[in-house]
C-alpha cells in the first residue's frame, strides 16, 4: 500500500531568520504565488503565505519597486494583485509569442454594450435595448460571454424571470481597473464616442 505524502506545513513567521532576510523571503512568496496565478490574487490569500504582523500592502510595495526597470509589473486589478507584461512590450509579444488578443475584435458597438453591461448590472437583455434603442443581438452576447467579458445574473424579478448580464472579473482585468469604481463616468464615455446613440449593432 502506497504511504500518502502529506505537504509540510509552511513557516509563516520565520522566527529564525533576521528581520531583512525574512522580509525578502516573504517578498519572494508573495512573487512566486503571483507568478503562478492566473487571476487577480486578493490580500487574504497572501496574507496566508507571510507571517501573521507582515503588511501584504507594504511587501507588495517593495516587490513593485524591486521590478521598476523589468519587463513586468504588479498590478492591483478585480481586487486583487497579478504579475503583468507591461504595455510598453505588448507590440514585442505579439510579434513572437501566440497570444490571442482579448479584445482584438470588439467594435466600438461591443464596447458600448459592455459598458452599458458594467453601468446598469444586473441588466436583462430588454434594458439593453431600452438604453440602445435596438434589438441586441444573441450573437453579440454570445461573443461577449465567450471572452468572459460578460457572466449570467440573477433572474430578474418580471414577468418570465429573464436572464440577467454581469460583468465578470475578466472585463475588469481586461480594462485595466481594479474595481468598478474605476469605471470611467458616462459622460466620459460619450465624450469617448462610446453613447448609445453613436452606437451601430454590430
Amino acid at each position: 500500500m502506497a504511504k500518502q505524502r502529506s505537504e509540510p506545513e509552511l513557516d509563516r513567521e520565520l522566527a529564525d531568520l533576521p528581520p531583512e532576510l525574512r522580509w525578502r523571503d516573504w517578498m519572494r512568496r508573495i512573487e512566486a504565488v503571483l507568478f503562478a496565478s492566473a487571476s487577480p490574487v486578493p490580500r487574504e490569500d497572501l496574507a496566508r503565505v507571510v507571517g501573521k504582523d507582515a503588511s501584504v500592502d507594504l511587501l507588495i510595495e517593495d516587490l513593485a519597486a524591486e521590478l521598476e526597470g523589468r519587463a513586468f509589473e504588479v498590478a492591483k486589478l478585480a481586487g486583487g494583485w497579478m504579475m503583468r507584461t507591461r504595455s510598453a512590450y505588448a507590440s514585442a509579444i505579439r510579434a513572437a509569442a501566440d497570444i490571442r488578443e482579448q479584445l482584438v475584435d470588439l467594435n466600438k458597438f461591443d464596447v458600448a454594450v459592455l459598458a452599458a453591461i458594467a453601468f446598469h448590472q444586473p441588466i436583462t437583455r430588454d434594458g439593453l435595448k431600452d438604453i440602445f434603442g435596438k434589438e441586441i443581438s444573441r450573437n453579440l452576447i454570445g461573443r461577449l460571454h465567450a471572452r468572459g467579458l460578460i457572466g449570467s445574473g440573477p433572474r430578474a424579478p418580471q414577468r418570465g424571470a429573464p436572464y440577467t448580464f454581469v460583468t465578470t472579473e475578466q472585463f475588469l482585468i481586461a480594462f485595466d481597473l481594479e474595481s468598478l469604481r474605476d469605471l470611467p463616468d458616462q459622460e466620459q464615455l460619450a465624450d469617448a464616442g462610446f453613447a448609445a446613440k453613436n452606437a451601430e449593432v454590430g
